[in-house]
Order: structure tokens, then C-alpha cells, then sequence
């Protein structure tokens, strides 16, 4: 019977804390999101020093606060899910994780507080907690057209690697250490900010041979730049409907659920 007990009360909380289908499940996200975003404030506020000046001691005190409240929160999701392990190192779980750390850490590593903006990822839950199906939907198909395309874009990635590379050598041997480009490091420094248009014009050839180069590069980038957004496009327009479905198992943090789903398409426990 104690057991039973344990468990129904370890089931309400995680449905509380881990779910948004129930009034209490959606009350708390909203609750610990507006939460991180006075924390993200504060820490914001710290960082301006005529604010802080004059408001010290309740700045430090609304930080360890929330710090506080964060670790009680961390430490509620180990205890309501039924293998630890798995929430702790999932990406979420390592988010909440980092998120309470800088505080303590700052009393070893002073400044280090700053860190807590890190929280801000905390809000990747929004999707969830809102549970609006169009940004939930929208949410998926970017992530799985992401995932789908990941190797098009590594191709992509590699063969611009070896492009910049290459055309930073060059300008190297063309323009040399008395126009500024004193390594070819930093010649590849100066082909990544040219074939991307960025152009912040601290390097620039002198040459007629180097700028003829820098004109093939620039002409090269506008047209190459459009390419991961076109596989990512691609892929997106393949995606079937994706479920709306929030529910997260409570044995193993799948979180991909049919809608309408009543058990894990994982490891087959209850929803």
C-alpha cells in the first residue's frame, strides 16, 4: 500500500512537473518560465553597473533566490521520474543542470554568475508549456529537416572548408606580410569573412591580383550562401504532419508521441 502511495504520488508530480495537458502541469511551466525570465533579467541588471551599484544586496539576494528555487525544481524531476539517469543527462535535463550552477560557482570564481543567462535555453519548453499545436508542429518539422539534412550540410560545410582554406593560401602568397596578411590563418580568417559577404574591412587586397581574387570569392559566396537554405527547404517541404502530441514518458523521456497515444512507442509504458 505504501508503495502504491509512493508511486501515485510520484505520478501526479511528474505529470505536475514533467507534463502541460493538466491545469496544475500548464500552471507550473508558466509559472517557472516567467521565473527564468526575471532571473535572466536580474543577472542582466547586474551586469549594468550604475543599476547595481545602488541595488546590490537585492539583486544578490533575488539571484540566490531563484538559484535556489531552480535546484529544488532539478532535484524534484530526478525524484519523480523513474530512471534518473536518463533525465540527467538528456539535453534538457544538462540545460536545467548548467543553469543552476554559476551562482555556486561564483562564490569560487567570481563573475562566473554572469553564466546564469544560460537559463534563456531553459525556454526551448515554451513549445510544450504553450501547447500551441502550429508552433509545436512548426517546431518539429525544423528539427527533423535539420536532422534529415545534417549530412548535405556537413558535404556542404567540408567542401567551403577546403574553398576558404585554399583561397586563403593564395591571398597569402599573392599579397604577402606588408599588406596584413601575415599568416595564412589569418588569410583564412579573411576568406571566411569575404565568401560570406560579411566584409568588415579590417583585411582588404592591395593587388590587382589579389582583388581579382576577393572579386571571384565575393561572387562565389552569393552564390553558394543560398545553399544550406535550400536543402534545409527541401527537406522541410518532404516532412509529413508531425504529432502535437506533449505527453513525456515518465520511464524514458520520449517525448514523440502519436496523438491520441495512450502508451510510449519507446518502451511501451502508460502515458
Amino acid at each position: 500500500m505504501k508503495e502504491k502511495r509512493r508511486q501515485g504520488w510520484r505520478h501526479r508530480l511528474h505529470e505536475i512537473i514533467f507534463e502541460a495537458d493538466t491545469y496544475a502541469g500548464k500552471l507550473f511551466d508558466v509559472v517557472l518560465l516567467v521565473m527564468i525570465l526575471i532571473s535572466i533579467l536580474v543577472v542582466m541588471l547586474d551586469s549594468e553597473k550604475s543599476f547595481s551599484s545602488h541595488f546590490t544586496e537585492v539583486l544578490t539576494i533575488a539571484e540566490w533566490v531563484f538559484t535556489i528555487l531552480f535546484s529544488i525544481e532539478y532535484i524534484l524531476r530526478i525524484i519523480v521520474t523513474k530512471k534518473p539517469m536518463r533525465y540527467i543527462f538528456s539535453f534538457l535535463g544538462i540545460i536545467d543542470f548548467i543553469s543552476t550552477m554559476p551562482t555556486y560557482l561564483s562564490l569560487f570564481f567570481p563573475g562566473s554568475h554572469y553564466l546564469l543567462t544560460i537559463r534563456v535555453l531553459r525556454l526551448l519548453r515554451v513549445f510544450r508549456v504553450l501547447k500551441l499545436t502550429r508552433y509545436t508542429f512548426a517546431s518539429r518539422v525544423i528539427v527533423k529537416s535539420l536532422e534529415a539534412s545534417r549530412f548535405k550540410i556537413m558535404v556542404f560545410l567540408s567542401a567551403m572548408l577546403v574553398i576558404v582554406v585554399i583561397t586563403g593560401a593564395m591571398i597569402y602568397l599573392i599579397e604577402g606580410e606588408e599588406n596584413g596578411f601575415t599568416s595564412i590563418p589569418r588569410s583564412v580568417y579573411w576568406a571566411i569573412v569575404t565568401v560570406t559577404t560579411v566584409g568588415y574591412g579590417d583585411l582588404s587586397p592591395q593587388t590587382g591580383l589579389g582583388q581579382f581574387l576577393a572579386s571571384i570569392l565575393m561572387i562565389t559566396g552569393y552564390a553558394i550562401i543560398a545553399v544550406p537554405t535550400g536543402l534545409i527547404t527541401a527537406e522541410i517541404a518532404l516532412r509529413k504532419a508531425v504529432s502535437s502530441n506533449t505527453n513525456v514518458c515518465e520511464n524514458c523521456h520520449c517525448s514523440e508521441h502519436d496523438d491520441g497515444a495512450k502508451f510510449c512507442k519507446l518502451c511501451g509504458s502508460a502515458l
